[in-house]
């Protein structure tokens, strides 16, 4: 019987592009939305004033670059609305 590989290691060829790569492939017209607790937020953008067990959500760029935090899913549309992104997924 054939094992299936764990998630962690199923390969994902976008996690090795190079930045030129990535920007060839519309990079800086994607974003990508997704929940995150203020703890683990706070990792990477200390200056904001988020309690470690609230929820907001994050939007970043195709790079990883943060580019807004909104505490609501409605906030967020809100601030896509006035931007012109291509590609949004929300995880």
């Amino acid at each position: 019987m054939e094992q299936r590989p764990e998630v962690n290691q199923i390969f994902n060829p976008l996690r090795n592009l190079t930045a030129a790569q990535f920007m060839a492939l519309g990079g800086n017209a994607v974003v990508f939305v997704r929940p995150i607790k203020g703890e683990k937020l706070s990792e990477f953008l200390s200056d904001l004033d988020v309690a470690d067990d609230e929820e907001v959500q994050l939007v970043v760029s195709g790079d990883g670059s943060p580019l807004f935090v909104g505490d609501s899913e409605a906030a967020v549309a809100e601030w896509l609305s006035d931007k012109n992104f291509g590609v949004v997924a929300v995880h």
